[in-house]
């Protein structure tokens, strides 16, 4: 789309540069898709290029994995199989390619578009914001005057386009603490239609053993995450998301209906409830057949309607 109220790209990585009609531009897919109101009525008249930031897309660590906000999709896609990572046997690595693939995303998209970009964004559907917020991820955010902050993946995302970012605040990197890559994990994904965004979205994963953490995204306009002291029975996690997701918090637009939405909330709870509940190394647990690992162009489809 062309942005015609565009008067200067800046290369810039200091948020003390930033002032009102400017806005970050990382992979800049939805920028320019959105075009010059991309963040309200007023038009943006700066660009800040993080392009060459120079930030290192991907630093391994005893104590987890640091993603640069502009790690690319197919950076972040290509990780399970380098030998630092590799060699660590971490779980949740598992993770990673099932939440790039629910992009659905074309050539130049998978290759430009970014970690921070898409968390940023806020879209209940990103899988970025999938991936982080189930993964007890920690954002790093980089203020005016030199200041700095952290805050969980699962509270910077507020809403539906909305995230807690101040005017001119940056999304530096995100922190996923080695303990959650550790966890045994399960994941969940549906569409209305093949290789359509993602209406529902369910990761858990169970923490040295028997805590289970389970994430909600897309079917809920900001992530929801429930945390147990072990594993619930089916009654116990049903009435704990009944607490968690009040009716109207469920997403709805031309993806999903509320009301199926949270259907298949249950549902794909109970479905992970029941994998995980399988010990580990038994015979994996097969429901309807069209779930764990997810794998392009093959994709979950809405039933009964």
């Amino acid at each position: 789309m062309d942005m015609n109220s565009i008067e200067a790209v800046v290369q810039a990585t200091d948020p003390a540069d930033w002032r009102d009609g400017d806005a970050w531009l990382a992979g800049g897919t939805v920028l320019f898709s959105y075009g010059s109101y991309a963040f309200g009525p007023e038009p943006l008249k700066r660009l800040l290029d993080l392009g060459s930031a120079g930030w290192t897309p991907v630093t391994v660590t005893e104590d987890g994995i640091e993603l640069a906000a502009t790690c690319t999709v197919a950076e972040l896609y290509a990780l399970p199989d380098s030998p630092e990572v590799a060699q660590r046997g971490w779980p949740a690595l598992d993770l990673f390619r099932p939440c790039c693939d629910s992009f659905v995303a074309s050539f130049k998209v998978w290759n430009m578009s970014t970690v921070g970009g898409n968390i940023c964004t806020a879209l209940p559907a990103g899988p970025m914001t999938s991936l982080c917020a189930a993964l007890d991820g920690v954002a790093t955010i980089l203020g005016p005057g030199g200041t700095s902050r952290t805050i969980p993946v699962t509270d910077l995302v507020t809403g539906d386009g909305t995230t807690c970012l101040a005017p001119g605040e940056l999304l530096r990197s995100i922190h996923l603490p080695a303990s959650a890559l550790a966890s045994r994990v399960a994941f969940r994904r549906l569409s209305l239609s093949n290789l359509g965004r993602s209406g529902v979205l369910l990761i858990g994963r169970l923490d040295a053993g028997t805590p289970l953490v389970l994430t909600v995204t897309a079917a809920t306009k900001r992530p929801v995450q429930l945390r147990f002291g072990h594993l619930p029975q089916a009654a116990a996690l049903s009435a704990a998301l009944d607490g968690a997701v009040p009716d109207d918090l469920y997403h709805d637009d031309v993806h999903g209906l509320p009301a199926w939405r949270k259907d298949m909330t249950y549902r794909l709870a109970e479905e992970i409830r029941a994998e995980l509940a399988v010990p580990e190394g038994a015979p994996d647990l097969q429901m309807s057949g069209d779930f764990w690992p997810p794998r392009v162009p093959r994709r979950p489809q809405q039933e009964g309607v």
